[in-house]
């Protein structure tokens, strides 16, 4: 069973492991009065559903599931991971290729879809750190804005920014607003934030710009939303960084 994620995604990852197979098993019957192109979008189409009822990791699976199934059931020689047709080969890299893309923007749409039901004062609060990002010409404004918007919205005790490389190795928030204590993920819906230091990390365009460092107050349990909403306004501060090219100066 696997652990460390909601009971949402536990079961898209069980379905992009078995859904597909599934499928394929069902399909082998009309495999002789359908084409591979037909037989690969109907596969695709499972693809699309896991990863839009999971997350990207489940859309991934369910890519790499369905090719191979597709590839052992439904292309000559069958039962066998051998494919004799050149443009069974193609239609079957196309599948994995399609899947992966498709899971990718599934995900993408998940989160998205999560901001989009979140409440006016969330959405505030992007809206204002963009319109600051495209109107003020110092990034550490941008930075120090972002800085009070976290406290706010993440009921902190604190907040600094750190510029420049990584050190130590402190509990994280990440992107998808899920909290890491070294290699584990944190249940921050029931313990509440770890007690210490948590770093969210600013990066645009590939580049790391800096985190920001949260110091959290005692039984605090900012949902979803709030965080995956903190994440985006660390993006746009890094943004703003990868722009301007700001003062390497703790704030």
């Amino acid at each position: 069973m696997v652990t460390g994620f909601p009971l949402r995604d536990r079961i898209a990852l069980a379905a992009a492991v078995a859904g597909p197979l599934l499928l394929a098993l069902i399909l082998v019957p009309f495999r002789g009065g359908v084409s591979s192109t037909n037989l690969a979008l109907i596969m695709v189409v499972a693809t699309v559903a896991i990863a839009t009822a999971g997350n990207r990791l489940a859309g991934g699976l369910a890519a790499l599931s369905s090719s191979a199934w597709f590839d052992f059931f439904l292309t000559r020689p069958y039962q066998s991971f051998t494919i004799n047709r050149g443009a069974d080969i193609t239609t079957a890299v196309l599948l994995l290729a399609v899947g992966l893309a498709v899971s990718q923007l599934a995900a993408r749409a998940r989160r998205l879809e999560v901001l989009v039901v979140t409440d006016a004062d969330y959405l505030a609060r992007v809206h204002d750190t963009a319109q600051l990002t495209q109107t003020t010409r110092s990034a550490d404004a941008v930075v120090d804005h972002v800085k009070q918007q976290l406290t706010e919205l993440l009921q902190l005790r604190g907040c600094r920014f750190e510029y420049g490389s990584l050190l130590g190795h402190p509990a994280r928030l990440e992107q998808d607003g899920s909290v890491t204590v070294g290699r584990k993920r944190w249940d921050i819906d029931q313990r509440g934030w770890p007690q210490r230091d948590i770093e969210l990390r600013a990066s645009a365009g590939g580049r790391f710009q800096g985190r920001f460092m949260l110091t959290p107050a005692p039984d605090t349990r900012p949902d979803l939303q709030a965080r995956l909403v903190a994440a985006t306004l660390a993006d746009q501060a890094a943004a703003a960084l990868d722009t301007a090219g700001p003062s390497r100066q703790e704030q």
